[in-house]
């Protein structure tokens, strides 16, 4: 889809391209047909056969071209008042302003704006010449007229960088010059406030999609390259049972082993979400992410976590042909938000991490979840798993951060919408399943039917979450060899 949509724009280019090629032809025709006029005039002058309205041609030499004949249909205050109409488009460089939108018009011809803009701009600049011929003193109905005599015995001019004396929207011309409405000139002030917001006009929506834009996300792949481990193995995990098998992902920068990384019958999936710092709604792909492997690489001594991360995505590139692009998607997920009486939350007394014990002792409470002494976690949220159930438990824990907690566990994404800023004391239980999973009516909990649901515990707290589309950055996973490359 991208070369097709590529493949129309050029043939747009090209059209239009040959369409105002074939314009300009005929006015370089009646510039070469011309013969010099001497009227003392800042620039040249040229009588041109043909029906042709008055215009200033080119650029950078600009000349005035007159009709044949026109002496003989305009008086001389008529007359001069369209020379000095073209004069006006002279000093204005007008031809110049057109040119420009002309080449910017072909390249983006598809944006309708482009075209509404190339009126605007013809209306614009007759105007600010009808303004300028009035403030030399020229008389309202005589240039009116002048005008209209040139509409009516002579064609306007094909393109808009021949700038002729017909363009605009006539009647409210005329309208404007028999009322001799003019805009007085700009000051110094408003000129640099006009300036100013034209750079805001332009800076501000480069500034907002640079700060918008994925953290190094399109360029990660190429910015792996290089950085690689200094050995490692990659195998397929041998067929059988897993049962009694362990199965974990060891290892690297900020572990009590940063020089060796191990991925014992980890999933390719989970090799991908460590490389890309992901949660698994954060990825989508193939059934052969699915697959088990056995990895494991000798880390560079000194290496950094985001070095670490672009050697996984290198290995992945070079061992499983890993190719992915980020697209951006609505996904089902939940808002964690303060309930109908406000929150129950106990606000954390110490502003200092908590110190860790040294041998924390975790009872049980009657529901068989552990009870978190104090001082285990000395900060953040930690979690215990025990069957089907899982147990949390924080300190000094953030609404942000238990929002992340949540999503771990509902493997959907959850936004923190509570508005509360603090740090707070918390111990939080429920069945593992949906939010409102009721207990008693299926796996994974039928034993179980006392323990609470989601809500029903963070209902505790004062808490609620609501189901919500929530928009993020999905890795898409495009190709990936099964089979990795040999060692």
């Amino acid at each position: 889809m991208p070369a097709i949509l590529f493949g129309v724009w050029l043939c747009g280019i090209a059209i239009g391209g040959i369409f105002w090629m074939r314009l300009w032809r005929q006015i370089r025709a009646a510039r070469r047909g011309s013969t010099p006029l001497d009227l003392k005039l800042p620039i040249a002058v040229m009588s041109s056969p043909g029906r042709l309205e008055p215009g200033v041609v080119g650029i950078f030499r600009p000349v005035l071209l007159l009709p044949e004949g026109i002496t003989e249909r305009l008086t001389p205050p008529e007359l001069g008042a369209i020379l000095a109409h073209e004069l006006r488009h002279v000093e204005r460089r007008d031809n110049l302003t057109a040119a420009v939108h002309m080449l910017v018009e072909t390249i983006f011809w598809f944006h309708p704006l482009m075209w509404w803009i190339r009126t605007r701009l013809v209306e614009e600049r007759e105007r600010a010449c009808d303004e300028g011929v009035l403030r030399l003193g020229g008389e309202p109905q005589v240039y009116a007229e002048s005008i209209l005599k040139v509409c009516e015995f002579y064609l306007a001019a094909p393109v808009a960088c021949a700038a002729g004396v017909t363009g605009g929207e006539l009647k409210k011309r005329i309208e404007g010059i028999m009322a001799n409405r003019f805009i007085g000139k700009l000051s110094h002030g408003k000129k640099m406030l006009l300036a100013l917001a034209a750079v805001l006009a332009i800076a501000g929506p480069v500034a907002v999609g640079l700060m918008n834009a994925p953290g190094g996300r399109a360029q990660a792949q190429s910015d792996a390259k290089g950085i690689e481990f200094e050995a490692a193995s990659v195998k397929p995990s041998p067929p059988g049972p897993l049962i009694g098998i362990a199965m974990y992902f060891s290892g690297g920068p900020g572990t009590s082993d940063p020089g060796l990384m191990q991925c014992n019958y980890c999933r390719l999936s989970e090799v991908v979400k460590k490389a890309y710092d992901l949660e698994s709604y954060h990825l989508s792909g193939p059934a052969s992410l699915d697959d088990r492997f056995l990895i494991s690489a000798r880390v560079p001594a000194g290496a950094t976590t985001e070095q670490f991360r672009l050697m996984l995505q290198n290995l992945l590139s070079e061992r499983f042909k890993l190719k992915v692009h980020w697209e951006k998607k609505d996904l089902p997920g939940y808002a964690l938000v303060v309930g109908k009486g406000g929150p129950r939350l106990k606000a954390s007394a110490k502003t200092e991490p908590a110190p860790e014990a040294e041998n924390p002792h975790i009872s049980l409470n009657a529901d068989l979840f552990p009870v978190i002494p104090p001082g285990y976690p000395a900060n953040g949220i930690v979690t215990f798993g025990n069957g089907h159930l899982r147990s949390t438990g924080a300190g000094r824990a953030t609404m942000a951060q238990l929002a992340l907690e949540l999503a771990r566990k509902l493997s959907q994404p959850v936004v923190d919408e509570t508005g509360l800023s603090g740090r707070y004391d918390f111990t939080l239980y429920w069945v593992l399943g949906e939010p409102d999973y009721q207990p008693g009516t299926g796996p994974p909990a039928e034993d179980l039917p006392l323990l609470p649901t989601l809500s029903d515990a963070l209902r505790k707290l004062g808490l609620n979450v609501q189901s919500k589309r929530l928009p993020a950055d999905v890795l898409v996973v495009d190709h990936v060899d099964p089979v990795p490359t040999e060692n």
